[in-house]
């Protein structure tokens, strides 16, 4: 058994795996979420309390799988550092009490797995990494090294949602909210323009559609319902196209047989059908996460660490450190 442990952000999460047959032994995640909401988005001092009560909770009902695990697995890069430090904290505690290794995992590298949760992963592929911290195409080939394709040169594309939703008073986080006002706008009634919309730049930027929102928003005023809706719909649309329009000029480069889409963001509907619709223009065959397992969780980094632990890729307790920011090279 593989112990997965996962508090990169507002997220706490353990998980344990068959490393034998990838079955999910136990799986549990307490989210942040309201905490944060009243501040608008992730206070790092108060998420780094919240998984310091939160962890523990978790550990005590793991338990009965002490004797079984075979090593430990943790976020410990990319992330906030004080929520990092929660989890590693955890993994090295246990490494110590029972003996077992550790194995440190990328949190990008974990949302990739989350493709392959209860099979084996299936190299090369494209990715689109979709998050609140996070918005790139990746190029992994049969061995598992990863090349950067595209990022964003601002905010993210979760990031933006979470903006919008903001300067509309809709709460954090943004995305859902977002989404599930847009069901009810009306189309047209208010059109932004797709970011780079004819630049050959292979990247994103989404910090000129959200300032195009926040002009709206202030020259509307006090916004109906309806106008909240309607401003939802546009927006969806625009910051979705504007990842699609960058991924037909690369698809048009790599002929991808494969392509995947990861991270909190990738749950959102309309992304995953406007996606679907390129992929099946390509003959290519559209990889997703399971919808609860799209955001942080333990699982995606039990399955990472069954990979590095078929390879004896352990790291000693006193070595294990935390990166806060982005190194993404080798699944």
């Amino acid at each position: 058994m593989i112990l997965g442990i996962e508090s990169s952000c507002d997220d706490s999460s353990l998980a344990i795996i068959d490393e034998k047959n990838l079955e999910c032994k136990f799986y549990k995640k307490i989210t942040q979420e309201e905490d944060h909401a009243k501040f608008g988005g992730v206070v790092p001092e108060l998420a780094a309390r919240l998984h310091t009560a939160a962890l523990p909770k978790l550990l005590e009902e793991i338990k009965p799988y002490f004797n079984s695990l075979k090593a430990v697995a943790v976020t410990n890069e990319p992330g906030l550092s004080v929520s990092l430090i929660s989890g590693v904290s955890v993994a090295k505690t246990l490494s110590v009490a029972l003996n077992l290794p550790i194995i440190a995992i990328n949190h990008l590298i974990g949302h990739i797995y989350s493709l392959f949760l209860e099979r084996e992963a299936e190299f090369g592929l494209g990715v689109l990494l979709v998050s609140g911290g996070h918005t790139m195409v990746l190029d992994i080939d049969e061995s598992g090294k990863i090349e950067i394709l595209a990022t964003t040169g601002d905010d993210s594309f979760g990031e933006s949602f979470d903006k919008v939703a903001k300067m509309m008073n809709l709460g954090y986080p943004g995305g859902a909210v977002i989404e599930q006002k847009a069901l009810n706008g009306v189309s047209g009634a208010f059109e932004f323009t797709v970011p780079l919309k004819g630049d050959k730049r292979v990247e994103y930027s989404f910090s000129g559609l959200k300032n195009q929102v926040r002009v709206q928003i202030e020259k509307l005023g006090n916004l109906s319902e309806q106008e909240i809706c309607d401003i939802s719909l546009a927006f969806q649309k625009a910051a979705c196209l504007h990842i699609i329009d960058k991924l037909k000029i690369i698809f048009k480069q790599k002929r991808f047989t494969k392509f995947g889409v990861v991270g909190g963001a990738s749950a959102n509907k309309f992304l995953r059908a406007n996606l679907q619709k390129l992929c099946d223009n390509y003959n290519c065959q559209m990889l997703v996460a399971p919808l609860e397992f799209c955001s942080d969780n333990a699982l995606m980094i039990a399955r990472a660490g069954v990979e590095k632990y078929r390879k004896s890729e352990f790291t000693h307790y006193k070595e294990l450190k935390i990166n806060p920011k982005l190194h993404i090279t080798k699944t």
